[in-house]
């Protein structure tokens, strides 16, 4: 039997907390080695000043490593790890990153964001009828945090909401670490192969949704596979971190009935309390991993080229140089800044929807249950995966 790997320093959390040991990293010398669920040591960066040098580097700092094969992983020809890495934006530097990156950024403008608000709202008030008429005790990851990031990402890219449970089973598994890199790797292709049918038919009749609009505008600058990339990215992406996201704010709100109370009844903040539980909350643990090119020097360690560097955001968001009191969630500030988002070239390119259905879906569920409230004190965090979360939140009102 595979034993689980151990939980790395930048992936342990207490509750909404990163771990005493990575706040004494980032507080002490700032940077150590660890050894990471791939089965690869790395240096480990914690400070906020230094994860930002290092996000905003890509020449020193490369992404590269994400195309490469693995440990644990089954052998790979040179083009069956091409075919992999195919259209995924965090496996590539400039210029092809930004060759791909061009082709997506005008779908995720603030402009274009605005036009989805209205559907948002809709997606997000079905759901909270829903859960009305089902009554309390309810799960709130089930019935509202997870579908309903699913359901807009699905109508964006095109993909058959029908399709939610299974696509939503195979990622959730993707982004478990404590699984066999193998079982992992399988559940990828699994996911490439299910994104190509979708390419596929987008090819031979083009929608409205993103997927056909890319193959309309740009399917002779883009292969299947890259097509296929792009969108299991965007896919994961975009229903994996939004959900985490409503689950773990929710209960922050309700652990701190304060800032809950502002939240629900005071319109005007709402964007400042998105600001401040995505830095407070952090879900992804670290930024993608860099290799670097050349030797480097960061928290005064020397860096020889071609090792890997990890980033941890929940470390970076905490630091005392970033905000005075960083410890506490003060939904009033919502200092921008954070790098709960990444930085530099592979800042998240879906930012824009993200806030928008938080900011939407957050008061509109205080509001609608003005009671809402935890059925008990203990709550289920997912600690293995890659995004933090909640595995589900029974709640009542």
């Amino acid at each position: 039997m595979t034993q689980a790997p151990v939980l790395p320093v930048h992936m342990r959390r207490r509750g909404f907390d990163p771990s005493p040991e990575l706040t004494e990293l980032r507080d002490g010398k700032g940077i150590d080695r660890i050894r990471t669920p791939f089965g690869v040591d790395a240096w480990l960066v914690t400070r906020f000043a230094d994860v930002r040098e290092v996000l905003s580097d890509s020449q020193r700092f490369s992404n590269v490593f994400l195309g490469r094969q693995q440990s644990g992983m089954p052998r790979m020809t040179a083009d069956e790890l091409a075919r992999l890495r195919a259209g995924n934006l965090l496996a590539f530097d400039p210029p092809e990153h930004t060759r791909l990156r061009r082709l997506l950024t005008p779908e995720f403008t603030i402009r274009r964001m605005r036009r989805l608000e209205p559907r948002i709202r809709e997606i997000v008030d079905e759901h909270l009828d829903a859960l009305d008429r089902g009554g309390p005790p309810a799960d709130l990851v089930a019935g509202f945090a997870l579908p309903v990031p699913s359901l807009v990402i699905c109508e964006l890219l095109g993909v058959p909401y029908t399709d939610r449970a299974e696509f939503q089973r195979r990622t959730g598994r993707q982004l478990d670490l404590s699984l066999a890199v193998e079982e992992r790797l399988r559940l990828g292709l699994e996911s490439r192969e299910y994104m190509g049918q979708l390419v596929a038919r987008a090819r031979a009749n083009p929608g409205e949704d993103m997927l056909g609009m890319l193959v309309l505008e740009h399917g002779d600058e883009l292969s299947t596979d890259e097509l296929a990339g792009i969108a299991s990215l965007l896919l994961i992406a975009g229903h994996e971190t939004t959900s985490n996201m409503l689950g773990l704010g929710t209960l922050a709100l309700l652990r701190h009935p304060d800032q809950l109370a502002i939240v629900r009844d005071e319109p005007d903040r709402v964007d400042a309390a998105v600001e401040e539980l995505l830095r407070w909350l952090s879900i992804v643990h670290a930024g993608t991993g860099k290799l670097t090119t050349t030797e480097v020097e960061i928290a005064g360690q020397r860096i020889e080229a071609g090792e890997f560097v990890i980033c941890a955001l929940p470390a970076a968001n905490r630091d005392p140089a970033l905000l005075p009191d960083p410890e506490r969630l003060d939904v009033t500030r919502g200092a921008m800044g954070h790098v709960a988002f990444g930085h530099g070239v592979h800042h998240c390119l879906g930012a824009p929807l993200a806030r928008m259905e938080m900011r939407i879906a957050f008061p509109a569920l205080l509001r609608r249950f003005p009671g809402l409230r935890t059925v008990s004190e203990e709550a289920e965090f997912r600690s293995f995966h890659v995004v933090y979360g909640l595995t589900s939140l029974p709640v009542a009102w």
